[in-house]
């Protein structure tokens, strides 16, 4: 009996992949993000949500139980939750104290970021799935998204804003659409990473992805 106790406790514990709680800890302790466990994939077929959406388009890659308001820094409970679910993904939930972000399709992302670092723009982290990157913002209000999209002659449509009450997958998490990764890593060390403005970050965007006449197809 003790030690098939101990085998159970060995699998809550995530032995197998303790670099996701490691994340965890890191995002919700030592930068202040507000994190929770998200939905696993579906354990029979990767591509497919464990949700109950069998037409879920981010599988893998969203809350579902807890819900996004339980995102929290508590330590504890972030012990707990990876614990119990150690191959869980790590969702961010976006705004208030929490970084924001815009995200586009991976390949249009690319030259963006090509032409940005030639433009000699400072960008923060930048987070990378196999179909979408999303860039790292300051935390922004609907009111100053609102305006600074209406200011815009042309905004591509592809173009995602993971404002307050967003949520954004975080590596080192597996999801159903492959694993999310940083394609810009933060710098090491304790302090919350900087991130840039998101007025900054949308016309560099927009001005690259016109300048270098990549397409970003509505994905």
């Amino acid at each position: 009996m003790r030690e098939i106790l101990g085998k159970r406790r060995r699998l809550l514990r995530g032995d197998g992949r303790p670099e996701v709680i490691s994340a965890a800890l890191t995002f919700a302790t030592q930068w202040q993000w507000p994190v929770l466990p998200g939905v696993a994939a579906d354990s029979q077929k990767r591509d497919r949500c464990g949700c109950p959406d069998p037409e879920c388009t981010v599988p893998g890659a969203h809350p579902f139980d807890p819900g996004l308001l339980a995102a929290t820094t508590d330590e504890r409970m972030v012990r707990w939750w990876w614990s119990n679910r150690p191959a869980a993904p790590i969702i961010l939930a976006t705004g208030g104290q929490a970084p924001c972000a815009v995200s586009l399709p991976a390949l249009p992302a690319a030259h963006a970021l090509t032409a940005l670092d030639r433009m000699g723009m400072r960008l923060g982290p930048v987070v990378a799935s196999a179909t979408r990157w999303a860039i790292l913002v300051k935390p922004y209000s609907m009111e100053q998204l609102g305006e600074l999209l209406y200011a815009k002659d042309f905004v591509p449509g592809s173009l995602r804003f993971h404002g307050e009450g967003g949520y954004l997958a975080l590596p080192p998490s597996e999801t159903g659409q492959g694993p999310i990764s940083w394609q810009r890593a933060p710098l090491p060390g304790s302090a919350s990473p900087w991130v840039p403005d998101v007025e900054a970050v949308v016309d560099a965007v927009v001005e690259a992805l016109t300048r270098t006449g990549v397409s970003a197809p509505e994905l």
